[in-house]
């Protein structure tokens, strides 16, 4: 318990820190090529929130002593109705700085590896992204309004350097089309396979839009999806039909046969983790386990009432309260939410049904009434199995 106090109490010294930097902060633009610009991965952590890994920008200038990272996954869970906020969608988000070696610290600690990933860029290219960040770091820019699949940590990074390279970035394969075999959905589940509450519960969460075929562009929400494409992709030259033009690919390196120059100089592990110690296991109750043993129960219980013609209303009660819960919660999301909970979910129709079902008042026997039970649990098994595969 202390332990979990303790990185709490880490936590927080490492948000105050960068709260802590001046809110005028400016980096300053070169004529010469003294700033070195990369791409920081982090591997995904425990907990529901950093599951899925991270990005953030560094900025460093040995001559000028600098040595920054510009983080767009800042946020605070002492934010009003932060849970509700997140839920719906409407979560904000900002971008922060943080010292290199805290933060490259910080994750160590949490036992998530940390690659580095150098940029190509000209100093004019450099000094483009400066100016995007010192105008994001403006103290009304830098609040955002989160979106995990579309507006998170790791695509706000990408659109940054794909503007300073404007259409000078190729990526190797084809970021458009949709023919990639996945979708939101089953990236989710490739990080979370073994956290299978946490799957569930996005899974029941996620609307019908969250299984379209998505693009490899739409892939990289994920950090390290942003990570694979940029460590592949090119940078078409600058026209070479005039001495500007050559001056600035002379500050790019390692041409290609084919005239282009490779998006990532130099890769850099700063952190490793042993695999041992990133291996998260999963509660043997798993959703599935447990439908499967409600379904046991409502068998037995089912069984029971036929043939002694008694009713087993306090199981009722409880199932059916719960599966009204369950439907409200998402026909709400699916009415509120801004994300893609929005979208139809096949499980609200069946929790609908059986709250519907389960209202109807007529007189039958005992036995009619654990018939009924006994279809409207399989079908909230079904449900469960649903999500839980």
């Amino acid at each position: 318990m202390k332990l979990k106090y303790g990185l709490w109490l880490l936590l927080l010294l490492c948000e105050l820190n960068i709260f802590a930097q001046t809110r005028s902060l400016t980096l300053p633009t070169d004529t010469a090529d003294t700033w070195q610009v990369s791409l920081i991965t982090c591997g995904p952590g425990v907990e529901v929130y950093n599951q899925f890994g991270h990005t953030a920008i560094r900025m460093k200038n040995v001559s000028r002593n600098i040595d920054l990272i510009y983080n767009y996954g800042i946020f605070s869970f002492n934010t009003p109705n932060f849970v509700l906020r997140f839920t719906l969608g409407k979560t904000d988000y900002l971008l922060g700085i943080q010292a290199y070696q805290d933060f490259v610290d910080w994750y160590a600690y949490c036992n998530r590896d940390v690659r580095e990933q150098v940029l190509n860029l000209s100093i004019e290219e450099k000094n483009t992204l400066i100016g995007l960040l010192n105008e994001n770091y403006k103290p009304q820019n830098r609040t955002y309004r989160y979106n995990f699949f579309y507006d998170n940590c790791a695509t706000r990074p990408r659109d940054l350097i794909e503007k300073c390279l404007q259409s000078k970035l190729q990526y190797a394969d084809d970021m458009t089309t949709t023919s990639t075999g996945q979708s939101f959905r089953s990236i989710v589940h490739e990080f979370t396979a073994n956290n299978s509450w946490s799957q569930f519960g996005i899974d029941l969460c996620l609307g019908s839009e969250a299984d379209k075929p998505i693009s490899r562009r739409a892939m990289m929400f994920i950090p390290l999806y942003l990570e694979k494409y940029f460590d592949k992709a090119s940078i078409l030259p600058h026209e070479r039909n005039n001495n500007s033009s050559r001056e600035k690919n002379k500050n790019l390196v390692g041409e290609k046969s084919n005239g282009t120059y490779p998006l990532i100089t130099e890769s850099k592990q700063l952190v490793t983790i042993p695999e041992t110690d990133k291996v998260q296991k999963d509660t043997p109750f798993t959703p599935f386990r447990c439908a499967t043993f409600m379904f046991i129960v409502a068998t037995v219980l089912t069984i029971y009432e036929i043939r002694s013609r008694k009713s087993m209303w306090g199981f009722d009660l409880i199932l059916f309260t719960a599966a009204g819960i369950a439907g409200c919660m998402l026909a709400f999301l699916a009415a509120s939410s801004i994300s893609l909970s929005a979208a139809p979910s096949l499980a609200i129709p069946i929790f609908s049904l059986i709250v519907s079902w389960n209202s109807q008042v007529s007189c039958v026997t005992n036995a009619s009434f654990s018939l009924r039970d006994f279809v409207l649990i399989s079908l909230m098994f079904k449900s469960f199995f649903i999500s839980a595969s």
